[in-house]
């Protein structure tokens, strides 16, 4: 084997399952993430429908996690099981957030015994090794190998990084620098500070999602938006929104306090906020007019999505500045009057029941992102019948999953499987591309010819093989364009 080598053990052929081995010599090796696979990649084998760590792990010196989606880390208690006993190296903000991700992943798929559940997130913590951004760390350095990782912003979600990793032979001389780019998040996004290129690249592994389509600009994803839920405002209906807990729902509640910021002229005389859940869902019912956007209730109805939100409040140095001069100017992006929280399942099956049987607008925001499971799974049982609601989607749905059918077959009449029974799809369905926490093709081939020295080899990861395609189309015709030689490795296309 010639060093350094990639191996993929997910997302290779596929958007989930992210899972990259960086053999740097016949000793030494770092792992890039470690996540599960969703929809249609999902296996049938292994607990909760993931298969065990099926590679050797004895060269392996550290595991790099990019961000703290389930897709990047929820194989991390299968990694631990199997043995791996090295430092789980992270952002700063990511060393917070990962100990909930995994909590909750670890009740699902695991064992819901709380002394077990205590020694894993022990055990887990004694193990994070948090990095600040921009700054070189020493992983390794021999006589045969010196290694260095520093991790920046990617933009994705708060601590999202991608890996610069350089690795130096002292007896050849030879030195490489390979970057992973993790999930590289949209210009302008809602909190997050944008990621910047970095300066070079031997080998980059790319990701390449949205590889072969144009987002909406930030400016258009809010007026339509704003339309869609006018839209139901007008029919006494409710929006739903499917969206993952950590991510996705910050940035749609910050874009939701700033349509209401700016509509708001004056103090409403009842607004409707989290108190007025405190003791009885019921509260929502009160009379509202449909075009009153102060009194619209959000309703966050997912118990981890406000774990996630309390910690990115916690984590405001980390904000762009122009969500840290909201708070700065006494506004509360994600704590705000009309948000409501749902903590317990009386109180989720209460809401549920009760938008239902009434003419009450509102928006809902549930996971789990793709209707695969979780809250949102009642709402649609209960609202996809019915034209008054909306299904918003304003994430990626994976192939194989509730959402990704909802989406394909609701705007032609069409129906959705759900926990085996069948629902048909009569309410509106709705995509915003512009919310998507992933850079389109242009944002990925800008990360690329933004570096002052292009990379040489580029793998193209975490992606579908029309997404690949499209992307490596682009990126030979750069290339050409500047005379440059490309060696463009596309798994599973």
């Amino acid at each position: 084997m010639l060093y350094p080598d990639i191996e993929h053990h997910g997302a290779a052929d596929g958007v989930t399952g992210s899972c990259h081995q960086l053999h740097m010599d016949a000793d030494n090796s770092l792992l890039i993430d470690c996540g599960l696979f969703q929809g249609n990649e999902a296996p049938a084998a292994g607990r909760a429908g993931q298969p065990a760590i099926e590679f050797d792990l004895a060269t392996v010196r550290a595991l790099v996690v990019t961000h703290v989606h389930i897709d990047h880390v929820g194989r991390i208690p299968q990694l631990l099981a199997a043995g791996f006993k090295g430092p789980i190296l992270c952002s700063e903000p990511s060393a917070k957030l990962l100990p909930i991700v995994l909590e909750d992943a670890f009740k699902l798929g695991i064992s819901r015994d709380q002394n077990t559940l205590e020694r894993y997130i022990q055990l887990l913590e004694r193990r994070l090794q948090p990095l600040p951004y921009g700054q070189w760390f020493t992983l390794l350095a021999t006589d045969a190998l010196d290694v260095r990782i520093r991790l920046q912003r990617a933009g994705h979600i708060l601590g999202s990084a991608y890996v610069e990793i350089d690795l130096s032979y002292p007896a050849t001389g030879d030195n490489k620098r390979i970057v992973f780019s993790g999930d590289l998040g949209a210009p302008n996004a809602p909190l997050l500070m944008p990621p910047q290129p970095p300066e070079r690249a031997d080998i980059l592994v790319l990701e390449s999602t949205y590889g072969d389509r144009l987002h909406e600009d930030r400016a258009s994803r809010r007026q339509r938006l704003e339309a869609v839920i006018e839209h139901a405002l007008r029919d006494q209906g409710t929006v739903l929104i499917p969206a993952f807990s950590i991510g996705r729902t910050q940035e749609l509640l910050y874009e939701l306090e700033d349509i209401i910021h700016t509509k708001l002229t004056g103090p409403t005389p009842h607004p409707v906020g989290a108190s007025s859940l405190a003791n009885s869902p019921h509260a929502i019912g009160e009379a509202v007019s449909p075009t009153n956007w102060p009194q619209l209730p959000i309703i966050l109805d997912s118990p981890l999505a406000s774990r996630f939100t309390a910690a990115y409040r916690s984590l405001q140095p980390y904000w762009n500045q122009e969500a840290r001069e909201r708070a700065e100017a006494g506004r509360n992006p994600l704590a705000f009057d009309n948000l409501i929280m749902i903590d317990n399942h009386a109180d989720h099956i209460a809401v549920v029941n009760h938008l239902t049987q009434t003419a009450r607008p509102a928006i809902v925001i549930a996971g789990n992102g793709m209707c695969a499971g979780g809250r949102i799974v009642n709402y649609l049982k209960a609202m996809l019948h019915d034209p008054r609601h909306d299904i918003l989607f304003v994430g990626y749905q994976a192939q194989g999953t509730p959402g990704h059918a909802i989406q394909q077959y609701g705007p032609k009449g069409g129906y959705v499987e759900l926990d085996g029974e069948r629902f048909d799809i009569r309410a509106n369905v709705t995509s915003i591309g512009g919310y998507s926490a992933h850079a389109d093709q242009q944002g990925l081939v800008g990360f690329v010819t933004g570096m002052q020295e292009w990379p040489g080899e580029i793998r193209m990861v975490h992606g579908e093989p029309r997404a690949k395609n499209a992307l490596a189309i682009q990126l030979h015709d750069c290339y050409s364009r500047r005379d440059r030689p490309l060696a463009l490795v596309v798994p599973g296309c």
